[in-house]
């Protein structure tokens, strides 16, 4: 969990100091694949490439202001994105990646990137990981940790509710959800605007697409974050208990103290 903040404390500072004349002139990515196809490898590329800072699931959980715009979004109001992305070149993710045909509208010159993984391999990483999020923690503790509940509820009303119709434990289902954002997106987005990728295909696609040098030296960021996750969501499930057992060590001190 620390290792969590850390990293995203390090990145905030890193990227508090890109320089913003260059962001404001600068074509926007959006990545349109969903969570588990590799979004985070694609975050770090781009921001190897300089085209971050790059908005992602990650950036939601650390900003109590966007997980209450996210959750008005799930509410029905509209995304203010030139807000979103006042500071962010590029952005992937859930629940980004559902709203391209907005986003192709509001940035009419912005490049898109599909990201592809074979379904079965898919759906099992995610089932282990980002789907087990709503309910790792009890509902008595998400009442006194409001935001947090909050993201669970936009999470439950955007993705798991309203892409996979709260039908995801169904495989055959979600398979038919999964094929048609893919289809949609191919039949939406014009080609020269958008790249379909698999991640462990590197730089030279995405390079080529954004009309980028490849880097030289510089290792294409594949980054398989599932045992991360999980050590995460251990430490998760253990705060509420955590909690408890300091109020008990607190008012067993106070007691003594006090007697």
């Amino acid at each position: 969990m620390w290792g969590f903040f850390v990293y995203h404390s390090t990145h905030i500072v890193e990227q508090y100091f890109v320089d913003f004349v260059f962001m404001a002139n600068k074509v926007k990515v959006f990545g349109t694949g969903f969570g588990r196809t590799g979004t985070n490898s694609l975050k770090i590329a781009l921001e190897k490439l300089g085209m971050g800072p790059c908005y992602h699931m990650k950036e939601i959980v650390i900003r109590p202001a966007h997980i209450k715009m996210w959750y008005d979004v799930a509410q029905g109001e509209h995304p203010k994105w030139h807000k979103v992305f006042k500071n962010f070149n590029s952005g992937v993710d859930y629940p980004l990646c559902l709203f391209y045909e907005d986003l192709m509208e509001t940035f009419p010159d912005a490049k898109f990137i599909l990201t592809l993984r074979d379904f079965e391999s898919w759906y099992k990483s995610t089932v282990n990981t980002v789907y087990k999020v709503p309910t790792m923690l009890p509902d008595w503790f998400l009442t006194l940790i409001y935001p947090i509940k909050k993201l669970i509820m936009m999470q439950n009303t955007l993705i798991w509710g309203g892409l996979f119709n709260n039908n995801f434990n169904d495989k055959e289902s979600a398979q038919l959800v999964y094929n048609e954002h893919i289809d949609k997106i191919k039949r939406t987005i014009p080609r020269d605007r958008l790249l379909i990728y698999y991640i462990n295909e590197g730089w030279e696609p995405l390079c080529e697409f954004l009309n980028i040098d490849v880097p030289v030296n510089i290792p294409f960021p594949k980054v398989n974050d599932t045992a991360e996750i999980l050590r995460n969501f251990a430490i998760i499930r253990a705060i509420p208990y955590f909690l408890i057992f300091s109020m008990i060590v607190f008012s067993v001190i106070l007691f003594i103290s006090l007697g």
